[in-house]
């Protein structure tokens, strides 16, 4: 099935809003951020499929408007359903000068012989910051399904002034590579990534890692989790652990910090 997701956020007297949005099959998306007073934009993406389908090809298409703050929330885990063939989601995300996004959705859960392939091609502007995350998990664990996937791949891509400034290769293919090797996941069952971006000039990169290192030591006997520094204002998080509930709630509190930046 092709599903397609497009929302624009726009900017009207200091407040962000949906300017339009367009949603298909399985696809739904309602507002939580009421209870807020930034004046930010908060939508969660929600779905009537139980999860991603053999066949099935997302588009989601996001656009901020100059001056929006968009954060997308997701509903609940993502699973990925066995497969004869394969899926697909190809994420576009376009924003312009002083604008934040923010993309910390639930782990995926790829069930036995499933197929699936996400996409991210993301446009920054100038005094603008990404926040965007994935998590992905061995599978059904209490079924069995330990990485019995047979494809996995994330791609993420962040451009600035048309030039490439983040690039992004997450592979799982347990038959060609296997996971528990030495430089792979070893004795891990979870992986998180967490991308942060940053165009703006007053960000105090060093800063924000040793609050991130910090915090990380809190959960460090269920965890392991190293920070990669950027050349420009940006770093990688990358989290490995057993559970994906931990890493997601960790992801949360990264998320809230650097959300919170002027």
């Amino acid at each position: 099935m092709d599903s397609h997701l497009r929302i624009i956020a726009g900017f009207k007297g200091g407040e962000s809003y949906v300017k339009d949005l367009y949603v298909s099959l399985p696809f739904r998306v309602v507002s939580v951020g009421q209870r807020k007073s930034d004046k930010k934009l908060y939508q969660m993406v929600m779905s009537s499929s139980p999860g991603i389908l053999d066949g099935d090809h997302y588009h989601l298409d996001i656009a901020l408007e100059k001056g929006a703050a968009l954060q997308l929330q997701s509903q609940s885990y993502q699973r990925l359903f066995n497969m004869q063939d394969k899926a697909l989601q190809e994420l576009i995300v376009s924003m312009e000068d002083e604008t934040s996004f923010a993309y910390v959705p639930h782990p995926i859960v790829p069930h036995e012989d499933s197929s699936f392939k996400s996409k991210a091609h993301i446009h920054i502007g100038k005094n603008s910051q990404i926040i965007i995350s994935e998590i992905i998990t061995c599978g059904r664990k209490h079924y069995g399904e330990v990485f019995k996937l047979k494809r996995f791949q994330n791609i993420m891509e962040i451009y600035h002034n048309n030039k490439l400034v983040v690039k992004d290769n997450v592979l799982i293919q347990p038959d060609m590579i296997p996971v528990s090797s030495i430089g792979n996941l070893e004795q891990y069952t979870h992986q998180g990534t967490l991308i942060f971006y940053s165009t703006k000039e007053n960000v105090d990169k060093n800063g924000l890692i040793e609050q991130i290192v910090e915090s990380a030591v809190q959960h460090r006997q269920e965890m392991e989790v190293g920070v990669s520094a950027m050349e420009d204002n940006g770093f990688v998080v990358r989290a490995l652990g057993h559970g994906g509930e931990m890493m997601y709630n960790f992801f949360l509190h990264i998320q809230e910090i650097l959300w919170s930046l002027k």
